[in-house]
């Protein structure tokens, strides 16, 4: 194709580039924190912040809400999603469940770690919160990823979005970072000896833990309990 003459408009950006642009940047604004949990996400302001029509930001909202970073109400319209302790131990009742099996069978299988060596690495260099929960998430997936079945890949990965904002909503409650990555550690380092279950096991303690730090039992209503006032 040849370059366009001088004074030919510019091609305009086809919608789906426009769309992952915004995406991308609301994406990353929800799981940084930048965007709080009940933020409200109001097209039009979006639109014009993003200097682009309601049609891609349209269009990244509802993939958001697939991912389940935003919730979406035709009367109140979107809002990033709130998190609470039952949607925190849902997500991550599924992680405990599939997470330390996946990793069991990486071990196993002799593959191999180098992807979760670097991404702890990044981790602990990481001066920004975002930088360093894009890195702790790489980690987690560089265990469960190679595990030899796609259908549980994709299963973790669905989460990822989800356990994230859970993770970002807890450490600005209560800063856990520098335990967590003591837990990291310990598990590659049991996952490089080769001890299939015992990486395993760490791991399903690391999972458990967190969401009992952040989410105590006691902070869910039980069944059949009165609100109070």
């Amino acid at each position: 194709m040849s370059p366009p003459r001088p004074g030919t408009p510019p091609v305009p950006v086809p919608i789906p580039s426009r769309t992952s642009y915004v995406l991308e940047h609301l994406t990353h604004a929800i799981l940084s924190g930048a965007l709080a949990p009940g933020s409200p996400l109001v097209e039009t302001e979006l639109a014009a912040g993003f200097g682009v029509s309601k049609t891609p930001v349209r269009e990244a909202l509802k993939t958001l809400a697939g991912r389940g970073l935003v919730e979406m109400n035709e009367y109140k319209g979107a809002a990033v999603r709130t998190v609470d302790a039952g949607m925190a131990r849902a997500v991550y009742d599924i992680r405990q469940l599939l997470e330390p099996e996946a990793l069991r069978r990486t071990v196993a299988a002799g593959r191999e770690l180098a992807p979760a060596r670097e991404a702890l690495a990044r981790a602990l260099a990481a001066t920004d919160a975002a930088d360093r929960a894009e890195a702790n998430r790489d980690f987690h997936r560089a265990l469960y990823a190679p595990c030899g079945n796609p259908l549980l890949v994709k299963t973790l990965d669905d989460l990822r979005d989800q356990a994230a904002l859970v993770s970002s909503v807890a450490w600005q409650i209560t800063p856990s970072w520098d335990g967590e990555a003591d837990e990291h550690r310990a598990i590659l380092a049991r996952a490089e000896e080769g001890d299939a279950d015992g990486a395993a096991r760490l791991l399903h303690a690391h999972i458990s833990g967190f969401v009992s730090r952040a989410f105590p039992e006691d902070t869910l209503p039980k069944e059949g309990s009165e609100k109070t006032p």
